[in-house]
């Protein structure tokens, strides 16, 4: 049935002239991501693998919000976890959007940035995204390892469920040698049909929606788990981004963090060589499994297992472990 009516208003949104997305929204460049208190997510995540690490220690983020001159107090850090590039920021005074982001979600992924290779594409894309109702929310200017850029945020988080982000300055390049592969990042929603239609206004693909049913095998918390649920794909040439709608009953980590943070970005997904090894070292470190299960005919060609690491206590994101065929 949702599937059905997604189909529906996907057919009469068709029939409108569809938004010409620029190129560079096929390539995430890196995230932005929102603490209350930088140490503890900073030393669990180093703890589990955070790469290419730098502290900038105290910094002032000048730039505007809604068009008003602001400086931001902050800490920040920034690397990368496998092939995904972070800036972790923990706002340290003042109201400002860090602050209200945390008040509603508390800590966690706050916006996906994207690359843009010049200032003119920054103004077009302003324009074309005012043009299309969508607000400029906030400009600011960032340390990178390679020096400052500029980012520039759109108010897209109250029907998107994040916030979109360009960023102008040296690119964030991952190393070749990235010990784990970031395949997807999955956000958690409750009403799929008006999130896919905001996105494909502004010129997103609208979601790939699919039932998921129920292994004999999965497990919550060291139990059975029997759940069904829908969930929506949209793919780029990075990654893929998720649309989990899950029920309340039964209990599932998906609902979890309904109940935790609201909607919005709920697990970054991990391509793993071992998964028994990985699941065993988050485990060691205090981050055990909450919920696994797999697909396929496990050990053979298109067949996978995954478990979701309990990472919700340094970041407010859970991480999930994948090993596929």
């Amino acid at each position: 049935m949702l599937a059905s009516c997604l189909s529906m208003l996907l057919a009469t949104a068709g029939a409108q002239p569809p938004a010409q997305l620029p190129q560079f929204y096929t390539h995430v460049s890196r995230i932005t991501w929102v603490v209350k208190d930088i140490r503890r997510p900073r030393d669990g995540w180093k703890s589990l693998g955070l790469e290419d690490f730098h502290d900038y220690g105290d910094v002032q983020l000048k730039g505007t919000h809604l068009g008003k001159a602001q400086t931001i107090h902050a800490k920040e850090i920034s690397g990368r976890i496998g092939n995904l590039a972070i800036d972790m920021v923990q706002p340290t005074e003042g109201p400002n959007v860090f602050t209200e982001f945390l008040k509603v979600h508390g800590d966690g992924i706050f916006a996906m940035v994207y690359q843009v290779s010049s200032r003119d594409e920054i103004a077009k894309e302003v324009s074309r995204m005012n043009g299309l109702g969508v607000k400029t929310l906030e400009k600011i200017t960032l340390p990178t390892p390679n020096g400052p850029s500029t980012y520039t945020y759109f108010d897209t988080e109250p029907q998107g469920k994040y916030v979109l982000g360009l960023v102008y300055g040296p690119e964030a390049v991952p190393a070749s040698d990235a010990t784990v592969n970031v395949s997807h990042l999955a956000l958690v929603i409750r009403h799929p049909v008006e999130v896919s239609a905001f996105w494909e206004k502004i010129g997103f693909p609208a979601m790939e929606m699919e039932h998921a049913t129920p292994r004999d095998d999965s497990r919550y918390r060291g139990k059975p788990l029997s759940l069904y649920f829908d969930v929506g794909w949209q793919r780029l040439s990075q990654f893929t981004l998720e649309w989990i709608i899950p029920p309340t009953e039964p209990k599932n980590v998906y609902a979890d963090f309904l109940d935790n943070h609201g909607e919005g970005v709920q697990h970054i997904g991990m391509l793993v060589e071992n998964l028994q090894q990985t699941v065993d070292r988050y485990t060691a470190l205090g981050y055990p499994a909450r919920q696994s299960g797999a697909w396929g005919d496990v050990g053979h060609k298109d067949s996978g297992q995954y478990d979701y690491m309990d990472t919700d206590g340094i970041g407010g994101v859970n991480a999930e472990v994948i090993h596929q065929w």
